[in-house]
Order: C-alpha cells, then structure tokens, then sequence
C-alpha cells in the first residue's frame, strides 16, 4: 500500500510503498476511501519541518530542553544520533478518514468486514488502509456520503468546544476564525438552535460564511464591529465565544473579552495566546475554558487503546459519541458539507495540497484525499535480497521502536546479516528496512518466523508480547534474542520453560541484561574469587513515567519492577556469582497506587547479599546508577557506567564514556551463534533471574521473606 509521510528533518515528504499495518487487540483494519487534510494542524506541522533548525528550535522550546538534559546525562555524539534518527524517519499525516471494514480483531463484535465507517486519531493517517482503535470509530449508514464522512473527527473537535461553552436552545455565539474548524462550529451552532456570528480577519472566509451558509458573518476590521454584535445580540452581548483561530495574537481573546455578555463564556478551541487583560474578564466574571480536541477520552489510554467507555450517566458526550452526533447530523441532512469541499486530490498527487497550503496559491477550505479502492492487501515488501551463510546470525526483527533504532540496530551492523523487519506500523518496518539493508519488511510477525534464510529472532516489542513471541520463535526452531522482560507472569515464564525443554534441538535463548557486558562489570567479575562472599548495594535513581505509561499497564508493560528492576536483580545475581536463596521487598507507596519505587534485598547461597533501592521519586541531576560492592577488604564502586573506583590492596580508577555493555553483548550473541557455543547468558540463570523478579513482586504484597528454589 502507499502511505504519505514526512521527514521532520528536511520536510521532504514522500509517498512509500510499505506494508499494510497489522491489527491488535481492539484495532480495526479500514481501506480509506477519503481522509481529510487539516490545513491548520498539519500546514503547521509540515511549515515546522521545513524550517531550518534555529527556526525549529524557536518553535520547539520543549523539546530543545530535552535535547540539552540529554546532552548533559548521554554526551553530545550519543544525543545528537539519537537526535537525527528521530528527525530522519518518516512522520506519518492525517487523523481524519473514512472507508470501509477489511478486518476486525477478535475481541471486536459490533463491526464487521464490510461496514463503513468513519474513523480519527492515532492510526488514521493519510493511507491506503490504516488500522484505528475501536473507540476512535463510528459505523455510518450505508447511503451517507464518505466526502462528507471524512470530516467526521475534525467536526467532532468543533463540537466539543460547542459542548465547552454549554450554551441552550435561543442563545446565540459568536466563533471567532472561520477556517474550516470555524465553519463547522457555524454550521453545528445553527443545527442546535444556537444564533451563530461569525469573525475573521479574512474577506474571503467571511464572504464564504455569509454566501454559502445565510449565516451573519463579520470582518475583523469591520468599523463598529462592537456594535454590530451588541445589535446582533439584543444589546447584551453574546452569551458565549469561541475561538477556532490560529494565531500568536492575543487579540482573539482580547476581542472575546469586549463582546462578551456579563458571566458569559469563552472557550478556546484554536492555538492562540491566553495572557489576556484582566479588565474585561473581571468586570463580567467571565469563564474561560480550553477545548480538549475530540472530547473526553482524548489522550487516555485506557479508553482510546484498552477500548474502556465512559459510563454515560457521568460523562456523556465521550469523543466517540461526538463522532457519532455528526455522523448523525449528517445523516439527517441538517448540514451542508459540500461547500466546504474545496479540492479532491488523488493520493499520488497529496504532496500538491500541502503546497498550495504552504503557498497559499490559491483560496482552499476542506480539502480531500481520495484513495484507490482495487488496492491488495500486501502485508510483506521485497526490499533487497541479501546472501545468508548457515553459521553466520541471520537475524529478523520483531519490533523496531525507538531503543531498537538508536541501540540494538547500529551495534549489529557489520555483525549480522539483516534479513526481514517486521512492525505493526508498515512505515516504521519500511523506513528501518531501507536504512539498514534488510531484504524485506513485513508488518506480520509470522513472515519473520516462516522465513527460512532467518536462524535468529530479536524481539523488542512491547513486554506484553515478548513470552508467547519467544515461544513460537522457538517452536520455529529460531536463536531468541528478547529485550527485557522474559515473561509478564510466573505462567508465562513456565510456557517458555516448558517449551524450551521439550524441544530436542535446543536453540539459543537471551535477554538483554546488557549491564553484564558493560566493561566495568567484566572488571568486577575478575576481581572476587565464585566462593567469596560479599556485600552488593545498588541504587537505581530510575526517574518517574507518567501514571498512564504504557510500562505502568499490568497488562501491557508489567510494571516498572518487572519491567525494568528485572534488570538489576539480574545484575545483583551476576555480581554475587551465586543463585538466590530468599529475598524481601518493602514498597515506598505512591500516591498512584504504582508500584515503581521498592527496596529489595538478596540472600545468595554463597553467602553473599545485595539491597536493591529501586526508586522513581529522585531527581535527574543525581546520576541515575551507583554500585557499590564490599569483599574482604576491597570495594568496588560503579558511578553510571562511566567511572570506576577499587579500593584495595590494587587500588585503581577508571573513566569513560558512559558503556552500559550494549555492544559487547551483541558481540558475545552474535560469536556465540557463529562459533556454535553455549549463550553468553544460560537459559537456568534467565529463568532464576525472571523467577527471583516475579519472588520480589510476591514479597511487598505479603511483607515476608520468601525462600527461592533455585532447582531448574
């Protein structure tokens, strides 16, 4: 299928041939029949990328702080890869389309193959298919017209800054901006019952408003414009104003401020300043409110990807039931969509619109994008062909994100021969194909593990599929390289388990506890005799992640504890050189109810012990990892992977850029697989380091010191 991305580096936008995307759970797949430009959102978006990186900066404050934290905590080469990397890969457009069902997931009942519907958000991009969660979806009537369907998702953000200002039957709003955010909002006031008057500094938008639709529209510049709404509105004021302009003035709120009634209200819909005079809003009391794009459920999770509604009795207009009022709206032919259809374009010809757009070369509105409907589902693309040996690592990916593209990818060019990728998102599998010379890119997992030329999977997706991924690569006979975690539950754990002793012909399994391979952890495991006993504390300043982090989610990301402290009980075990025999877990409560911030504390069969301070209630200007270990006189002190202390009889110090082992990992993976060796990690300590993690879990909820099996 063809996909219209963006490069945020240059803006260079292109059309690629990558894969149909793949559904998941709550997903729904749509073949497009058309889908809307947003000539504010994305003319914006696609200005911002085609601006030099100084204009970039000064349009992007936020997130030039966070490239200068960065720089300060990674290093100046590391951030700056990290950097372009991001700029570099494909941006997808577009967030409101119409078409018709492919497929549905399985736990999708209403909807079927064949349904059309209208859909927004993430996933619906500018595409010949995209897959889009059920909640940000609604079924229309067969005979509705998809031209008009497209709108669905940018009316729907109108609506809900109509549902802002909570304005009845008889009142009347005036809607400063009349782009096509503002028209709609025209449009839907009048359907409600609601006097709608129109502003904008543009004659065209004014004309338009006052041909088009009988509506009472005004210039900006208009003399005795007070006036004219004061007249307009019975000499009070208008009850309500909300403005759908997108400007650095402040004088659309200033504006809305003047006209406004006594305890009248202003809703902000458009991006636009707020340091207002106080004089007006004080003297009237008046209500200033944000509009939060399509309406509740916006930007939560739990709702917009788990598919968890609102109960109607609390929240009634949900983002998905303004979606649906338009559509019914449309249905009834209480508005006139066509006029705001300016343009049609083709997909072949989509980089034109964003142009004209750009250019302004000629008057647009509501501009279309309509799609091919014969298109085949191909969900695999031939991008190369590449010469496999049998003894050398011919690797799949499963997953490629972010920590796949800036670490795993680069440390195995050269060792590896990189044959199929394969993402859920067909433009991100496409973009890693090209840019590191896989043969093909897929957004089904199964055309990884099918491939026979592939002897070696890596596995870097979300954790909640990492265990039955692992499972089938090694059904599939296939070496597994999987990024933390194992397993989300002891269930899980004891799938693999099982799985791998059946199997006659055992392949190579591990996962990356790459903090074993850092240089300072070699120097650690050659400084103290296997029998020596010692005295390991670790504290890990991890940093907080918002409370709707995916890592957060029981279900998706396990938590922080199995998620990410897997890693330092991993450690712990390697630095003791010993199995664990029991352990405890005190939680520090946080007011979430998450459990990321724990103390846990290791006893070793050889006698050795380790307290692990997990926490994520610190501050990043303290580094993020000290290590420190006590034996027979000697300590061994590790400060963020970047400096070495040992204190001893052969004392000495060490500092270097920051190697957390990422690289001599894959080196040891990759001979290993190569020179037919045992796995640098043993299948019996990724299991006791899994099980130890789950044991940590089970001892903050009992408040017990549980003892360890440590018989595999």
């Amino acid at each position: 299928m063809q996909q219209l991305t963006q490069q945020l580096k240059s803006g260079y936008m292109e059309l690629s041939e990558v894969p149909v995307p793949a559904i998941n759970r709550g997903q729904i797949l749509i073949r497009n029949r058309y889908s809307l430009i947003s000539a504010g959102t994305e003319g914006k978006t696609v200005s911002d990328a085609r601006k030099g990186y100084i204009a970039k900066a000064k349009s992007r404050k936020k997130e030039v702080k966070m490239v200068l934290d960065m720089v300060k905590n990674q290093g100046i080469q590391s951030t700056y890869k990290l950097v372009m990397n991001k700029l570099e890969a494909p941006s997808p457009l577009g967030y409101s389309c119409a078409g018709e069902v492919i497929a549905v997931a399985e736990d999708i009942k209403d909807l079927k193959p064949g349904d059309l519907v209208a859909c927004g958000g993430q996933g619906a991009y500018h595409a010949d298919f995209v897959a889009v969660y059920r909640n940000l979806c609604v079924k229309l009537p067969e005979d509705i017209n998809l031209q008009h369907a497209a709108f669905t998702t940018v009316a729907s953000i109108a609506l809900q800054g109509i549902r802002q200002a909570e304005i009845q039957l008889g009142a009347n709003c005036v809607v400063i901006g009349l782009g096509l955010i503002g028209q709609l909002t025209m449009q839907l006031l009048r359907a409600s019952g609601i006097k709608p008057i129109g502003i904008d500094i543009g004659q065209a938008q004014v004309d338009s408003v006052k041909k088009q639709n009988n509506l009472i529209a005004f210039n900006r510049n208009q003399k005795g414009l007070n006036q004219l709404i004061l007249d307009a509105t019975g000499g009070y004021g208008t009850d309500a104003v909300i403005i759908t302009a997108g400007t650095t003035s402040l004088d659309p709120v200033e504006l809305a401020g003047e006209l406004c009634r006594q305890k009248g209200k202003v809703v902000i819909v458009g991006a636009v300043p707020t340091g207002f005079s106080r004089t007006n809003y004080y003297k009237k009391e008046l209500d200033l409110r944000m509009s939060s794009s399509y309406g509740p459920g916006r930007y939560d999770p739990s709702y917009e990807e788990k598919g968890i509604d609102y109960p109607i009795g609390y929240v009634r207009w949900t983002e998905n039931r303004n979606m649906q009022t338009f559509v019914n709206l449309l249905a009834g032919n209480h508005l006139n969509i066509d006029h705001l259809i300016s343009h049609v374009f083709d997909l072949p010809q989509a980089p034109d619109a964003y142009s004209m757009i750009l250019e302004r070369s000629e008057p647009f509105s509501g501009i279309l994008i309509k799609y091919d409907e014969n298109d085949e589902i191909i969900r695999k693309v031939t991008l190369g062909e590449v010469t496999t040996k049998p003894t050398h690592p011919n690797i799949g990916f499963i997953g490629a994100g972010n920590f796949t593209q800036n670490i795993l990818l680069p440390r195995l060019k050269g060792l590896v021969t990189f044959v199929g990728v394969a993402t859920a998102r067909g433009n991100t599998s496409s973009y890693v194909g090209k840019k590191y010379g896989f043969a093909f890119c897929t957004s089904d997992s199964d055309e990884i593990l099918r491939d026979n030329r592939i002897n070696t999977v890596f596995i870097t997706t979300r954790h909640h599929l990492h265990a039955p991924l692992v499972i089938e690569a090694l059904k599939a006979g296939k070496n597994v390289f999987v990024e933390k975690p194992l397993a989300l539950t002891m269930e899980e754990l004891e799938s693999i388990r099982e799985t791998y002793l059946l199997l006659k012909q055992k392949p190579m399994i591990m996962v990356g506890y790459n903090r074993r391979f850092a240089p300072f952890s070699k120097k650690i495991a050659t400084a103290f005799l296997p029998n020596q006993p010692r005295g390991i504390t670790m504290r890990i300043n991890a940093g907080n992640l918002p409370p709707n982090h995916w890592v957060h989610d029981s279900e998706v990301g396990g938590g922080r504890i199995i998620g990410e402290a897997c890693h330092f009980i991993d450690l712990a075990i390697f630095y003791a050189s010993s199995s664990v025999v029991s352990i405890s877990a005190v939680e520090l409560k946080n007011p979430n109810g998450l459990q990321d911030s724990t103390i846990i504390n290791l006893k070793f069969q050889n006698g050795s012990v380790a307290s692990i301070a997990y926490l994520s209630n610190g501050n990043k200007q303290v580094m993020k990892e000290n290590i420190e270990i006590y034996c027979d006189g000697t300590i061994a002190q590790i400060d963020d992977f970047a400096k070495y202390q040992f204190f001893g009889k052969q004392a000495n110090k060490s500092k270097i850029s920051q190697d957390k082992g990422h690289e001599q990992e894959l080196v040891e993976f990759c001979k290993a697989i190569s020179e037919g060796k045992p796995s640098p990690i043993s299948f019996e300590e990724l299991y006791h380091s899994s099980l130890v993690t789950f044991k940590a879990i089970e001892a903050m909820q009992r408040g017990q010191t549980l003892a360890i099996n440590h018989s595999f």
